[in-house]
């Protein structure tokens, strides 16, 4: 399909511009950063009313660092000019000889896609002059003899993507256009600075977290045990931002949707995940790696988005963390702002359905066989900042994104966006998935007690449970934030109810019934264990009331996965406990290492539960604590002079606290700035020490972060902070 030509306007008041040509045909040529001189055609060329015999040369010069600084793009390594939308930026266009204003027409045009049309934003000419403007607008700033300085600002609403730039010139015998050349491709960005955008933030330090920052802390653990995870999003490093252009060619977007964040980010949502588009990471919680690389032991995005870019098949292995931030470089790396966010105790696959429904016998025992629900230790997903122009004012913001494959979404496994406001506000209704994260967020945790004739009876509600804690990292520090106010009111206050009484009205359904709560409370204490420990589980029941009790419980102790799935139960007791009025009991139950370590998983999370039935009243109690045993750390050292290009020293150092020996040992490093992605894998043995040189590339803070990773023992992981001056 031919190039749209230019719209008809007499720009001198003497000529129409005539039809062009494909980009590519003969007339002229284009370097970008060069200053050569071809033989254009052997015919003579007329320009501006002046004759050329024999050779005719433009040049395009692309002040670097000026677009750079201005556009906030100077961190990408890449050989192309890289722009954002809605921002002014200068290109210098060099003929051979000097430019009349009066006599000669040219345009720079720009081009995106295969079959580029002037009425879809594919195809945009820019004009010198602002008498004759297209939907972008330039303006020539300067000219000096044969040099002209033009200013073009793309529109604030344009397609986000790598363009092919040409310069286009009226002659007598038509347009010409220089040669296409990959040379003089360039790319454009969302603009979080600019009002126009749709993704503008008017925040300076959210932007800088947002967009700029590369190193971030994805949280995970249990809610009274917080971990960090250091994450390299790496959005700026070589190869990432066509790596994820790749995406959205790999999903067939169409081009002229690559404009609307909106669109963009539900495409990338289901990309990210290969669950039925052969998207970006594989899915793994079973515990076995053999084919790929442990989600734990990543260290950055980088490894994942390349690999993914030059194999074209998807990467293993994933779980939510890895997803979200991998997702988080997309969006970064577009300039779209976002964040990875955690939600402590969050409930899952309930299609919004308001109940995570855990069946006791009519002992008080769990039935692990009927219980099919599940709560996350925790769960990550992202938040992206954009207006929503299909929604009702103040519905814009940040908006929920999930790449986590859990529930189809208009056919395809993805989640949001969803607005934050939203959801906070129960309007479930609005578009993408509200439902979903609300459920996510609001769940109540029933238990039913299970008959023998099959029928089931609501025994204790606890609507306090799922969504207990919201967590992201502070902006400009490496501190946590709490954001569990932007997606709820506190418990029990009046806005809650009212929340979720609008949320029923949109389909939402919660358990109506409050059975009446127990007069005997059991308290399960705060561990802090290391792996390979013995520890002792102290599990206190208090009775509240004027009689005396006896408790018929039963105490479970299991190793999980963090997404609440059972791996293998290692503890099980059934004791009966007679409590005194106003008074309690106390029983030490006691764990050796040898009971659980052999059935880790990688998180190496244990879940106790004790549920019991009063005998006198026949009411159930219920306890539950989750226990994120806790990890030997490697010992990262940093030496050298800290100076930009000048060379470091980076020391791994890990000693096996365990009886036995560690086999097949993988272990990973990598620094913004300073280090890309390394690895190395040790047969085994009882330590190690690893050595890499690296040369930092830039000044700054900056951190060294390394993981460890076997089959018995993942999940290790040490950094070190560093500062290069320049």
């Amino acid at each position: 399909m031919s190039l749209s030509c230019f719209p008809s306007f007499t720009p001198t008041g003497r000529s129409r511009w005539p039809p062009l040509p494909e980009p590519g045909s003969a007339g002229g040529f284009f370097l970008l950063k060069g200053s050569f001189s071809f033989p254009l055609s052997p015919k003579c060329l007329l320009i501006g009313g002046h004759m050329i015999v024999g050779f005719f040369s433009v040049f395009i010069i692309v002040p670097d660092e000026s677009n750079k600084i201005a556009h906030h793009t100077m961190l990408y390594h890449s050989d192309y000019l890289i722009v954002r939308r809605g921002q002014e930026f200068q290109v210098k266009i060099i003929f051979n000889r000097a430019y009349k204003p009066a006599e000669d027409k040219f345009a720079l045009e720009f081009v995106i896609g295969s079959s580029p049309q002037f009425s879809k934003g594919t195809y945009v000419p820019v004009f010198p002059t602002r008498e004759r403007q297209t939907t972008w607008e330039g303006r020539i700033t300067n000219t000096s003899d044969n040099v002209v300085t033009m200013a073009i600002t793309p529109a604030a609403n344009c397609i986000v993507g790598k363009y092919q730039m040409y310069v286009a010139v009226v002659t007598p015998y038509g347009i010409r256009r220089t040669r296409k050349e990959s040379s003089r491709d360039m790319y454009i960005l969302f603009n979080p600075w600019a009002a126009e955008d749709a993704v503008f933030l008017d925040d300076e330090t959210e932007r800088q977290e947002c967009v700029m920052t590369e190193m971030g802390i994805i949280y995970h653990g249990a809610y009274d045990d917080i971990a960090e995870r250091d994450w390299n999003y790496g959005q700026f490093n070589y190869g990432i931002l066509d790596a994820c252009l790749y995406i959205m060619d790999r999903a067939e977007m169409p081009i002229t949707n690559r404009g609307d964040p909106i669109k963009v980010v539900r495409v990338a949502s289901a990309m990210l995940n290969s669950r039925d588009d052969e998207g970006v990471l594989v899915g793994n919680w079973s515990g076995d790696y053999t084919y790929g690389v442990a989600p734990t032991s990543w260290t950055g995005s980088t490894d994942i988005l390349l690999t993914y870019n030059s194999s074209k098949m998807p990467v293993c292995y994933a779980q939510c963390w890895v997803y979200a931030a991998v997702f988080n470089t997309f969006l970064r790396c577009l300039g779209i702002p976002s964040r990875v966010v955690t939600n402590y105790y969050s409930a899952h696959d309930n299609d919004g359905n308001l109940k995570t429904d855990i069946i006791l016998d009519e002992n008080g025992k769990i039935d692990r066989n009927r219980t099919r629900d599940s709560i996350w230790n925790y769960h990550c997903w992202n938040e992206c900042y954009m207006s929503r122009p299909d929604l009702p004012p103040g519905f814009g913001g940040w908006q929920v994104v999930d790449a986590t494959p859990q529930e189809t979404s208009d056919g395809m496994y993805r989640c949001g966006p969803a607005s934050v406001q939203a959801i906070k506000h129960g309007q479930i209704c609005f578009p993408f998935d509200a439902a979903f994260v609300f459920a996510e967020i609001n769940s109540d945790v029933v238990f039913h007690s299970r008959r023998k004739d099959g029928t089931m009876e609501p025994v204790r509600v606890n609507r306090t449970h799922v969504g207990r804690l919201v967590l992201t990292k502070s902006p400009g520090d490496v501190t946590r934030r709490d954001i569990t106010d932007q997606y709820k009111f506190a418990e029990g206050s009046t806005e809650e109810r009212t929340v979720l009484e609008k949320a029923e009205e949109y389909g939402c359904k919660r358990e109506k019934s409050s059975p009446p709560a127990a007069d005997v409370d059991v308290v399960l204490p705060n561990l802090e264990i290391s792996v390979g420990d013995n520890f002792e589980l102290n599990v206190e029941f208090i009775n509240k009331s004027d009689e005396r009790r006896t408790v018929d419980a039963y105490i479970s102790g299991s190793v999980v996965y963090y997404t609440g799935v059972a791996s293998t139960e290692f503890l099980f007791l059934t004791p009966r406990v007679a409590i005194d009025p106003k008074t309690s009991e106390s029983g030490v139950q006691h764990g050796n290492e040898e009971n659980y370590m052999k059935r880790l998983v990688e998180q190496a999370n244990l879940h106790f539960i004790v549920t019991g039935k009063i005998r006198e009243t026949g009411q159930i109690i219920t306890a539950m604590k989750v226990v994120t045993l806790r990890n030997p750390k490697l010992i990262v050292e940093v030496s050298g002079k800290g100076k930009v290009s000048e060379e470091m020293i980076a020391n791994v150092e890990f000693t096996n606290p365990f009886s036995f020996n560690l086999e097949n040992v993988y272990i990973r490093m990598e620094g913004p700035g300073m280090m890309e992605p390394k690895s190395r894998l040790i047969t085994g043995g009882s330590s190690l020490t690893w050595t890499e040189y690296f040369t930092p590339q830039r000044a700054g803070t900056s951190r060294v972060i390394a993981t460890l990773d076997c089959p018995a023992l993942r999940q290790v992981h040490g950094q070190a902070s560093v500062t290069i001056s320049p």
